[in-house]
Parts: C-alpha cells; structure tokens; sequence
C-alpha cells in the first residue's frame, strides 16, 4: 500500500522530468495542480472507506492502513499547495494572500489543508496515547476537512461538474453509512433481543 501510494508522485515526476508514460500536457502546471490535489482527494475517500469496509468484511487488519493513507493524502494535499504557491504563483506571497482572500474555492482549499495540519501532527503512537480521547475526538476532523476538499473541487470548476459530482455522492455515501449505521445497529439488536426474549405466559 505504502508503493501503491507512491506512483502517482512517481509518475508526476517522471512526467515533469519528460519520461514515463505520464505526459502534463501543453500547461504541465495545471496538470500537476489537478493531479496532486485529486490524489489527495481519493486518498481521503478511501481513507474513509477503510472503517465501513473493515466493519463489513471483518478484516480488522484494514484499520491499520489508515493512518498511512490519511498520510499520504496530507502529503498529496501539500505537494498540491506547494505547487500553486511556487510554480503558478512564483512565490509571491502578496498575490497568494489575494488569492485566498478573493477566491471561495482557494479560501476553503487552505482550511482543509489547515485542518489536515493537526491530524498529520498527531498521527504518531506516541501522540495517540498522550491525548487519549482526545485524539479520537481531534481526528473527527477528517469529515469537514473531506467535505471541504469536495466543495474545493466544486467550486474551481466552471462547467463540467459530472467528476466533482461523483465525488460528493461518494463522499455523501460514506458519511451516511457513519450516520445511520448507528440506529441500524440498535433496531437489529432490539429485534435480536426479541426474538430470543422468552414469551410471556
């Protein structure tokens, strides 16, 4: 999993390098923007995935490539920023500023990477035992910081929305499997607990 996360940098690199069979195109700083940011998408998406499948199959050893794969989804997310800020905007700090402040869907993009900040920090087994409940609570975040990169995509573009839509029915899918899972559990308990309850005589 840990090299299957690594192609599409491999690739991105190989493309801006001019080999592999990766090619960025006739605006290779636009196709970089796309493909880092993408990757950091689905990279949140099957991060999300990981419970319901592990909850589903039983397979508990699923759980473990979480933390690996919101990882990799922070480092995606910032090789998605640091190419916007050095490659479209040449590091001029005022005009990214502008930026943010202008433009909603940049304006939301950095609060999810901001967001992504704490959780990558925390991401370690020395850190887990030192918050405890806390740290579960904390990386709660990763439904906003999902939503945020949904709407990010949304928003930037202008006509074709069929991609970003797939992924706010993918998104809106796992989060709904969160919300009603719980309920769904209850009634197949109370209906469990009846059935077996012995008859009143």
């Amino acid at each position: 999993m840990f090299l299957a996360a690594l192609v599409p940098a491999a690739l991105l690199l190989g493309g801006a390098l001019g080999v592999g069979p990766r090619q960025l195109g006739a605006d290779p700083v636009r196709a970089l923007l796309h493909s880092c940011g993408i990757t950091a998408l689905n990279l949140l998406l099957i991060t999300l995935l990981v419970t319901p499948l592990r909850q589903l199959t039983g397979l508990s050893q699923l759980q473990r490539l979480r933390r690996m794969l919101g990882l990799f989804a922070f480092f995606y997310a910032v090789l998605h920023v640091t190419v916007y800020a050095w490659l479209d905007q040449g590091l001029d700090f005022a005009a990214i500023g502008a930026d943010i402040v202008k433009r909603p869907y940049i304006t939301i993009g950095f609060l999810a990477l901001l967001m992504l900040v704490p959780l990558a920090v925390t991401s370690t087994n020395g850190m887990m035992r030192r918050l405890r409940k806390r740290w579960q609570t904390l990386h709660t975040l990763i439904y906003p910081i999902a939503i945020l990169g949904v709407w990010h995509f949304w928003w930037q573009v202008k006509k074709d929305i069929r991609e970003p839509l797939l992924y706010a029915a993918m998104l809106a899918l796992l989060l709904g499997y969160r919300v009603l899972r719980g309920p769904a559990r209850r009634w197949l308990t109370s209906k469990s607990g009846s059935a077996t309850a012995p008859g009143r005589t």
